[in-house]
């Protein structure tokens, strides 16, 4: 059943982000990345500028109920039940962008270089429809045209539960350990051809890949 009230939707948003908030406080959530220095915003001593972050779909969680701030703002898809994934990350703090790569994609496609300037982007890229754990062109698009380094990062859960949905989406288990991992920033040239954009993607999708699976294994450590 598709909810379409707004008033509803509304408190749906407020509830759903209270008990996402409240979940994010039971975790024991490690930050780290792979060169050893802070690459994300509410970090000390981050110093990257505005970065665009991509992580995969199943994971949303977890950086929902940890990230959340002003000038961080999150692709959220025109699909049905967007608009309350829409008020959910604008009550845990986040800016939002609404679109996707099969609706609204151009229209997304501007407001991310708008927003571009002076905040930081997070894309899930194999959303809201999948294939799981595959990059959509978008994202090396964006990342020619804006000029913003992508930080990849490998999310994983100490033995969560998955629901049975086209990205296994994860529910991490109150009270237990996750670990949140970013690789180095990588810079897409603004000059880049389609076979080249197609090269970079290609090699994204494998890391991000190798880098869920890292963290995956070492979430229980």
């Amino acid at each position: 059943m598709k909810i379409r009230n707004p008033a509803i939707i509304k408190w749906i948003g407020f509830f759903g982000a209270l008990v996402i908030y409240w979940w994010g406080t039971t975790l024991a959530v490690r930050v780290r990345s792979l060169s050893g220095k802070p690459l994300f915003p509410a970090q000390t001593g981050f110093a990257e500028g505005s970065c665009l972050y991509a992580f995969w779909h199943e994971n949303i969680l977890t950086p929902c109920g940890y990230f959340g701030q002003r000038d961080i703002h999150v692709l959220i898809g025109e699909h049905a039940d967007g608009e309350m994934i829409a008020q959910i990350a604008y009550r845990l703090g986040f800016g939002l962008i609404r679109g996707s790569s099969t609706r609204g994609g151009i229209k997304a496609m501007r407001q991310m270089i708008r927003a571009s300037s002076g905040n930081h982007i997070v894309v899930m890229p194999d959303g809201p429809r999948g294939p799981r754990r595959h990059i959509e062109p978008g994202l090396i698009y964006l990342a020619s045209r804006t000029g913003l380094p992508i930080v990849l990062v490998g999310i994983g859960h100490d033995r969560p539960w998955r629901l049975n949905t086209w990205d296994r989406f994860c529910l991490p288990r109150p009270f237990s350990k996750a670990l949140v991992i970013a690789a180095e920033p990588i810079h897409i040239p603004e000059d880049a051809k389609k076979e080249q954009l197609e090269e970079h993607r290609q090699r994204l999708e494998r890391m991000l890949n190798e880098l869920t699976d890292y963290a995956e294994r070492m979430a229980s450590n």
